[in-house]
């Protein structure tokens, strides 16, 4: 417990200086701590999208397989 207490703390001071250090920056470098910010969600948000299209895919995939072993089962009981 002692441990995450003090990671706790730790990422508590941390983020307490490098918003004092935000803080006290000038005009263009506010702004390019805002560019790096943004930039960074942009990748993570089209990480994320294309992460969602090979999921979609691979469901998709995975449904034609289905339905194809099932229509071949139900041929086979048909023949029967």
């Amino acid at each position: 417990m002692g441990t995450k207490k003090n990671g706790l703390l730790a990422l508590l001071g941390l983020g307490a200086l490098v918003w004092w250090k935000y803080k006290n920056a000038t005009p263009e470098q506010q702004q390019a701590v805002k560019d790096k910010v943004n930039t960074a969600k942009d990748n993570f948000n089209k990480w994320g999208n294309d992460l969602k299209d090979k999921a979609t895919d691979v469901a998709s995939q995975v449904q034609d397989k289905v339905n194809q072993a099932t229509t071949s089962v139900e041929d086979s009981v048909n023949q029967n």
